[in-house]
């Protein structure tokens, strides 16, 4: 008997389980990356900005930035690409970071968090969207320290996902310049979420497509579709549940770097993502409908296949029992010596056949 190989589908690298060579005992803040080496060379860029002008900057010693931090405008320093510790210790040092958070900025497997500490708050979340070329969804961390009069923002890769913010920069938002970087804080998450949206959409489009594909008959790779799209959304929810609750957390603590007035914003990202949690529980409920509409075209078509061969095994029991009968080698058999008998037993088989199949057609088991 050949057996059939089923071809199964790549798992997306954000799935993939990622371990950490950490040994078990270390001091906190032990500096590991755990992720993967996606650029080349670390870049940062600088943007210093007010209600007056915004310069932006490439910069590649983090003292560049002592000029724009000292004066009274507001500085967002992103960085992006966190393979090289090294050079990353140097411009946490630079911030007087506490060392729990350098932990955590190199630490990819994080779950979304938001923490307070003495100087600084910290925020970390999962980037998630999709390459306009590939069509791939591109999946990393990112972390975001909010100081007084500063935000740095660090990124596994330079993918432009903070463009709607800097367009609004360079377009002279009103409230983006004005604001404290609270308000800047809150952009870039805000950014952030609106694109868990298109992830949404994204994920809306592949249940369709199973939905159709299911419904149009029987395919053996859909089972693993199935699967790999419920594997996603379990990531997906994974992301957004602590997100939720440390967003709740902030709206109930008073901050010292969280203006009172800016809360009702991160208030609005707090509602985008209980809707997109909503949705998740509804497109997960929807793929394990899918799953048992598969399994119920399965056992449907078993049944169709089962029935088929049943009325087959019916139709041949007495055509099985004759030719029994006649097979049988007794010497005395009075009918053998009638010319006529032979095309009659033909003939009873033949109706009895048409018979049942009449039968069956009227029972509309055919």
């Amino acid at each position: 008997m050949v057996k059939k190989i089923t071809k199964r589908l790549p798992v997306p690298h954000f799935l993939k389980h990622r371990r950490t060579s950490k040994k078990p005992g270390q001091a906190p803040g032990t500096l590991h990356f755990t992720g993967e080496k996606r650029l080349e060379n670390i870049t940062m860029h600088l943007y210093d900005y007010d209600v007056e002008q915004l310069g932006e900057y490439d910069i590649t010693e983090i003292e560049e930035s002592k000029p724009y931090l000292e004066s009274p405008s507001k500085t967002w320093i992103n960085v992006c690409g966190l393979h090289d510790v090294e050079r990353l210790k140097h411009i946490w040092n630079y911030f007087e970071l506490h060392p729990l958070i350098q932990e955590d900025i190199i630490n990819t497997n994080q779950r979304a968090k938001i923490e307070q500490y003495p100087e600084h708050m910290f925020f970390v979340l999962r980037m998630m969207s999709f390459k306009e070329d590939t069509g791939d969804l591109n999946v990393g961390q990112v972390s975001i320290v909010l100081s007084k009069n500063s935000v740095l923002s660090f990124q596994e890769d330079d993918f432009p996902i903070f463009d709607p913010v800097l367009h609004r920069l360079r377009n002279n938002a009103p409230r983006l310049r004005k604001e404290d970087p609270d308000y800047l804080a809150y952009a870039l998450i805000d950014t952030i979420v609106d694109h868990y949206f298109k992830v949404m959409e994204k994920f809306g489009d592949e249940i369709e497509a199973l939905e159709d594909k299911i419904l149009e008959g029987f395919d053996d790779d859909i089972p693993q579709h199935i699967h790999a799209l419920r594997r996603k959304l379990i990531y997906f929810r994974k992301a957004l549940w602590p997100l939720r609750d440390n967003l709740n957390t902030l709206l109930r603590e008073e901050s010292h770097l969280v203006n009172e007035e800016n809360k009702i914003y991160f208030r609005d990202v707090y509602d985008h993502v209980v809707q997109i949690i909503d949705g998740v529980e509804n497109y997960r409920d929807m793929i394990l409908g899918m799953l048992d509409m598969y399994m119920s075209q399965v056992s449907n078509k078993m049944n169709e296949v089962m029935k088929v061969l049943t009325i087959i095994a019916t139709i041949f029991i007495p055509l099985t029992f004759v030719a029994g009968i006649y097979g049988m080698n007794f010497e005395y058999m009075p009918e053998l010596s009638v010319p006529w008998a032979y095309p009659a037993v033909w003939g009873f088989m033949i109706i009895a056949t048409l018979g049942m199949i009449y039968y069956f057609r009227k029972r509309k088991w055919l």
